[in-house]
């Protein structure tokens, strides 16, 4: 086990400055005793355990980080800077799960069995997926990271999320559509499970609002993809909707922009982190980018500074997912200054309904079924390789893009 306080190698007190996939490009377990029982005494200098489960390494390392470094930064300014809540430390013990939902729920119950009341992080939605109900099982408090699917939202009274769903990405994506009544959509994708799992998503939410919509998908193993370009153009859509992930990447957009499809239509894909903007070269400048956020877009109000400002000064890169961290760090403070330092159902009602300021604006936590409602944004990139950046285009409302409601399961 990893155990230590944010920014050093040992375990303390936290004193001071204490993923799932990236949009939709690259978006059983048993019970582990009764340490995570509602009831309890709470002392004002007790403090307030927090495991830190999220990705350090494996493959969305670099999204764990941006979101690790985000909840520093949260930590400190919801606390003013004490590393307290309610007069009581918050301590916080990180753990690697590496991507992997074994490793996830190992940690998870040992953390539960020292007596931890709250799991944050989740950057991976299989590990989402396996963390929800053993949050349930074992009554603690669970705030998922950057993990995007859906089926985390109402899943249980004791989950929360802290960043976006899917269903907000796509939600986005059509308001670049208009009207989508007698509209058609094409979904070009991978064929794999990925892929697969787009076009179904797309069909549900665009479909069901009227719009016609197809798919194309190649073979993973493709790397001449000058062909689905070209069946892409020829079925004349009004909006192509890419979900693609991988090293082929930099071909796709090639192929697409040569043979005419960035100009002959809407192309929408999501933004993610800062690293993927050369992928796109100079198609780039075509696209649309559906923005779950990158850094300015909630227009430097007073808490995305401070987010921008903490991650920067302790030596790290605001991103994609560090409004994630800030936002859980933010939701765990109010859990305990609201509600309790050991009584989880407190904290849960603390949470649900609540509305804030956050790196994004103002924001809710939806008391039906704890999904985050939030703005969302469209972008375009300005240039390209490595001095590419995004540029706000638009800000969705929160309420425009909220997902539908699905009332908790229990």
């Amino acid at each position: 086990m990893r155990r230590r306080a944010v920014g050093t190698v040992q375990r303390r007190t936290l004193t001071a400055v204490a993923l799932g996939a990236a949009g939709l490009l690259l978006v059983g377990c048993t019970a582990a005793g009764q340490a995570g029982s509602d009831s309890g005494s709470e002392g004002e200098d007790e403090a307030v355990k927090v495991g830190l489960v999220y990705s350090r390494t494996g493959l969305l390392a670099a999204y764990g980080k941006q979101y690790r470094d985000g909840f520093v930064a949260g930590l400190d300014y919801a606390t003013k800077g004490t590393g307290k809540a309610g007069g009581h430390p918050i301590e916080v013990t990180e753990q690697d799960d590496a991507g992997d939902p074994g490793k996830a729920v190992s940690a998870a119950k040992n953390l539960i069995g020292k007596g931890y009341k709250v799991l944050a992080g989740t950057t991976d939605s299989g590990v989402a997926l396996q963390m929800a109900p053993l949050a349930a099982q074992n009554k603690v408090l669970y705030v998922n990271g950057p993990a995007a699917t859906d089926a985390v939202t109402g899943v249980n009274t004791y989950t929360f999320r802290s960043g976006r769903q899917s269903y907000q990405d796509i939600l986005t994506a059509g308001t670049m559509l208009g009207d989508p009544k007698g509209k058609k959509v094409t979904v070009l994708a991978q064929d794999s499970t990925f892929g697969q799992a787009n076009v179904a998503a797309v069909k549900a939410v665009l479909g069901a609002e009227g719009a016609t919509v197809g798919s194309v998908l190649a073979p993973p193993s493709a790397t001449d993809l000058t062909p689905f370009a070209r069946q892409v153009k020829a079925g004349g859509p009004d909006l192509v909707f890419v979900a693609w992930a991988g090293a082929t990447a930099p071909a796709l957009w090639t192929a697409l922009d040569q043979q005419g499809v960035l100009s002959a239509g809407k192309v929408v894909t999501g933004l993610a982190g800062t690293a993927s903007y050369p992928v796109f070269g100079a198609a780039g400048a075509k696209v649309s980018f559906l923005a779950h956020y990158f850094p300015g877009a909630g227009g430097n109000n007073a808490v995305e500074k401070a987010m921008l400002d903490g991650v920067e000064k302790a030596g790290g890169t605001p991103d994609l997912f560090s409004t994630d961290g800030f936002t859980a760090a933010q939701m765990i403070v109010r859990a305990v200054e609201e509600g309790s330092a050991t009584d989880t159902a407190a904290m849960v009602k603390a949470l649900e309904g609540w509305s804030f300021d956050g790196v994004k604006g103002r924001q809710q936590i939806r008391a039906e079924d704890h999904a985050l409602v939030q703005p969302m944004f469209v972008a375009k990139l300005n240039g390209s390789g490595a001095a590419a950046k995004p540029e706000l285009v638009s800000t969705q409302p929160m309420d425009a893009v909220a997902p539908p409601t699905k009332p908790s399961a229990g």
